[in-house]
């Protein structure tokens, strides 16, 4: 009998929103170092050039990461932008702790099926990936995001939280990340 793989189903629909969520491998706090957080940053910001994606809102936790992006091209893989968003990342990490805290790697290692043995900073797998288009959900889903670090007791206000997009919506031009809010959809008035 074959083991059962799970099978992460990814829809590339041209005009939707996707709010992603990837852990760190283990959900270890791999991401509680500035260092690593601002790989990270760099890493959504390449992403963003790269597969022409518009940005409305982030989190970074300590193991685990928020986004919520546009698409702006007709044609794209969210598969392939997790990968280009996860393997930078990656690889300066376990480059890092290989040079400086080689006692470390240890807690990265990952045997494989096939008894391989590798380093691995992401949890294995895709991680969560939602497909969002009604403008109450992405409003929804940011609120979300942004209370993530108010909910798990690192700070009172999302204001509070630099590694998150929060201050950036609420000030533009003051956050680590700028965001695509002219693309954002508008509440409904009325």
């Amino acid at each position: 009998m074959r083991p059962h793989r799970k099978t992460c189903r990814r829809f590339n629909d041209t005009g939707h929103a996707h709010f992603l969520t990837f852990s760190c491998f283990r959900r270890q706090p791999l991401l509680n170092r500035d260092r690593s957080r601002l790989w990270m940053l760099e890493s959504i910001d390449r992403a963003r050039r790269q597969h022409g994606l518009h940005l409305w809102a982030y989190v970074l936790m300590p193991e685990h990461v928020h986004l919520l992006i546009w698409p702006t091209r007709v044609a794209y893989s969210i598969s392939a932008i997790l990968k280009s968003l996860k393997q930078s990342v990656s690889r300066r990490a376990i480059a890092f702790v290989k040079r400086n805290a080689p006692g470390f790697l240890q807690r990265l290692e990952d045997r494989q099926p096939n008894g391989r043995l590798s380093h691995r900073f992401w949890q294995r797998g895709g991680g969560f990936d939602s497909n969002l288009t009604e403008t109450q959900t992405i409003r929804r889903t940011i609120e979300c995001i942004h209370a993530n670090p108010v909910r798990r007791g690192l700070c009172v206000s999302p204001f509070d939280w630099c590694w998150s997009s929060a201050i950036e919506m609420e000030r533009p031009g003051t956050g680590l990340l700028q965001l695509n809010l002219e693309s954002l959809p508008q509440t409904d008035a009325g």
